[in-house]
């Protein structure tokens, strides 16, 4: 997941890839990256896209970076493979 803060909005921007062709999404948040807040934004807005309540929701790794790892509580690797794939493939 790649985090854009102080983005204008709240919003999924689509899915790309990394320098070793990894997919990852790219999301935007309203919030500055201050006091964990963009973190919280993120959370609760991927909780809200995949359908979970936002406390199964947690940003694992990347905590002060842009890049970071998400873990979706009792969710699938298959069911996050299939919401990644909803979103189309940007540059």
């Amino acid at each position: 997941m790649r985090l854009t803060p102080s983005g204008g909005a709240d919003r999924i921007d689509g899915r790309a890839r990394d320098g070793d062709g990894a997919l990852y999404l790219k999301a935007r948040v309203r919030v500055a990256p201050e006091n964990n807040e963009a973190n919280r934004a993120l959370e609760a807005l991927i909780a809200k896209a995949f359908g979970v309540a936002k406390g199964k929701v947690s940003v694992t790794r990347g905590a002060t970076a842009r890049m970071k790892t998400l873990e979706i509580d009792g969710a699938s690797e298959a069911e996050i493979a299939a919401f990644i794939a909803r979103f189309e493939e940007k540059p």
